[in-house]
């Protein structure tokens, strides 16, 4: 499903899209929401009713209905910080994801472990398993990232310019798998690598090592068949570009699942510690000391800790 002003375009039959063609009608419907659904929104992954005009013609409109229960949600909040217009606003990413693709670059621009860790959170909190996959492994190596998730056992794939995709389409197979990533990581690029009718804008890194958002609304995308799954091949959710992924929405307790290296020192801290780094009792801080987890691992929890509390990160 695609959304763009109000107007769902969506994959209809037993085999949508088959072969990832992304032919525009082969199988797909123009619908509007149907005013009985009331407030509630539709994203872009959920699995909908239809009824009116669902022949798929030009100028067709068919309208949804229903809205079937969600396996997962992930789920962002617009900003960590009460000053913005928009507060604290909670948005649905997308429904259905099985699987959080963290898109980065390993330079131009540089790794940001800092929303890497949001995103983590933000998987876990969905019960959505993440996987981290690392561009431009032609201009750096992996060694400072890898090394500062060793204690999670979080699984990393490498992708180069013109590098072989063999084991990214193996990881994405079967799976429904959403991409997120900031502007300019090379996210476009891969989707358009995985399928080549997507044809997703792509932009340059400016000279400050920012990148121009491209995409500019979610989309899925079949995956083409591949020859040891050509029944189930999967699918891609490409996401625009994004700067942040608040997470206000997220409990204190979810938010320190995102820290499984952490995870253990807290049985030993007093009741009702919030881990602050104004908690002398907290037992994070000898965890840490003892070499246990990185300390930039900690510094980070805390920073989300903080922003969570409305303070300034």
């Amino acid at each position: 499903m695609a959304v763009d002003r109000g107007r769902y375009t969506c994959v209809t039959g037993d085999d949508p899209g088959a072969g990832g063609t992304g032919e525009p009608d082969a199988g797909m419907v123009t619908a509007m929401r149907a005013r009985e659904l009331g407030r509630r929104s539709v994203v872009v992954g959920d699995r909908v009713s239809l009824v009116g005009d669902t022949s798929g013609a030009a100028g067709a409109l068919a309208r949804i209905v229903r809205i079937a229960e969600r396996t997962s949600v992930l789920r962002r909040t617009a900003d960590d910080d009460d000053t913005t217009p928009e507060g604290r606003l909670e948005r649905v990413v997308v429904a259905n994801a099985d699987q959080l693709v963290i898109v980065s670059s390993l330079a131009d621009p540089p790794p940001r472990t800092g929303f890497i860790d949001r995103c983590l959170v933000a998987a876990y909190d969905a019960g959505i398993e993440p996987l981290l996959c690392l561009t431009k492994a032609d201009l750096a190596p992996p060694d400072g990232v890898v090394g500062y998730y060793t204690e999670l056992d979080l699984r990393y794939v490498l992708v180069g310019p013109g590098s072989d995709l063999d084991e990214v389409r193996r990881l994405l197979s079967g799976r429904i798998s959403v991409l997120v990533g900031h502007s300019g990581v090379g996210k476009s690029t891969l989707v358009n690598r995985l399928v080549p009718a997507a044809d997703r804008a792509v932009g340059v890194v400016s000279t400050i090592g920012r990148g121009r958002h491209t995409s500019t609304s979610a989309v899925a995308l079949r995956l083409p068949p591949v020859l040891d799954d050509r029944d189930h091949p999967g699918w891609i959710i490409d996401t625009p570009g994004i700067r942040s992924f608040g997470l206000a929405h997220v409990s204190a307790d979810s938010l320190l699942h995102g820290f499984p290296d952490l995870v253990e020192a807290t049985a030993e801290c007093p009741p009702n510690c919030e881990h602050t780094p104004d908690e002398t009792d907290c037992a994070l801080d000898a965890w840490v000391a003892a070499g246990h987890a990185d300390p930039r691992r900690l510094a980070s929890y805390r920073r989300l800790l903080a922003s969570r509390a409305g303070d300034v990160e």
